[in-house]
């Protein structure tokens, strides 16, 4: 087998999960990390990539951009440790590189970046691994799909057609007979929006049944829908997950959907 097609042995991982989104902007980010903190708070060894090699945010995400993770040395190899916040093991191009430094680099440079961060990070035992992709369908997607066994993938998108129809592209991706990856799901973010004060009224800012056209059209189910509040920005801010803000409808939606995964059970 050469060396291109040659996976990645990820000792200690059972399952494998990339988030995806066809464009920037649809909360793909947020998704990945608070569903990965919702599985810890399921009692699961759980670990979060962050495979956005150009705009890695997860760092951010977790109030963790100045910790750096300890690195050893074994067989003239550097051997890197996951940050544990929020129960969470996490790995991040953002902890090597100053976040107001640039990477200019070509795609075969980020694949290779990202097979040495996953290949040689001492994941230990871990029951769910969660990887943040970068939007769209380049170099970074393509090599983790052909490094690593994967478990299937979720497609996060927003609403409105502006927004399924890059989520399209993504999801075609993972269903190409060349690559083959299970679809999971789809994720529904910013799916409405409700008043604080008046919590009954529901406003569809972004357009109503996007995300079950999306799932209808991939053959698979929606996995959940994510409504839009104004805290969940503001924890992400301040490095906190969605459990830290007092909005239930965050939390529940998160908790099912991480509960669907776990049981594999469709909802």
């Amino acid at each position: 087998m050469s060396e291109l097609f040659e996976k990645l042995p990820m000792d200690g991982v059972k399952h494998i999960i990339v988030v995806a989104s066809g464009k920037g902007g649809v909360g793909k980010s947020t998704v990945a990390a608070n569903l990965a903190v919702a599985m810890a708070r399921e009692g699961l060894n759980t670990a979060l990539f962050d495979a956005d090699i150009f705009g890695p945010s997860i760092p951010k995400m977790f109030g963790i951009e100045d910790v750096k993770p300890d690195v050893s040395a074994l067989n003239n190899k550097e051997i890197f440790f996951p940050v544990k916040k929020y129960g969470v093991n996490i790995m991040s191009i953002g902890f090597f590189v100053d976040r107001n430094q640039s990477l200019i680099w070509r795609g075969p440079m980020a694949g290779k970046a990202v097979t040495q961060l996953l290949g040689d990070t001492q994941w230990g035992d871990t029951d769910y691994m969660i990887i943040d992709f970068p939007p769209g369908t380049s170099d970074i997607q393509l090599t983790t799909v052909q490094k690593l066994n994967l478990t299937g993938a979720l497609i996060v998108t927003t609403p409105q057609e502006l927004s399924l129809n890059d989520a399209r592209k993504a999801g075609s991706m993972f269903l190409n007979p060349d690559l083959n990856v299970p679809v999971l799901g789809v994720i529904e973010n910013m799916s409405w929006f409700s008043p604080a004060n008046h919590p009954e009224e529901v406003y569809y800012v972004f357009g109503k049944g996007g995300g079950l056209k999306l799932a209808n059209e991939l053959n698979t189910s929606l996995l959940g829908q994510i409504p839009l509040v104004m805290e969940v920005g503001e924890s992400a801010e301040k490095g906190l997950p969605v459990f830290s803000q007092g909005n239930k409808s965050v939390i529940k939606a998160f908790e099912q959907i991480a509960e669907t995964i776990i049981s594999g059970k469709k909802p």
